[in-house]
């Protein structure tokens, strides 16, 4: 159990800290690989949420995919998600 929360902790903390970066200046080839890995680490957060709790934290995973990724501008000026 302790195993399964640390997991849950680490996949929490990657995807924060790739929001972080997702508010920095990055190239489109960047920004979409940070993305993508936001992506991966949902979907072994929720995979490890799910086995583990498979009913008390349903509403909490769905927020979290349901989860607006921050909203950063890039060099030429435009927003992107």
């Amino acid at each position: 159990m302790n195993e399964k929360l640390a997991l849950l902790r680490a996949h929490r903390n990657n995807i924060r800290r790739y929001h972080r970066l997702l508010k920095t200046e990055l190239t489109e080839v960047e920004r979409h690989f940070i993305e993508k890995r936001v992506s991966e680490e949902r979907s072994a957060m929720e995979k490890i949420a799910a086995a583990t709790f498979p009913m008390s934290f349903q509403a909490q995973v769905g927020a979290i995919r349901n989860a607006d990724p921050p909203r950063a501008a890039c060099s030429q000026g435009q927003i992107h998600a």
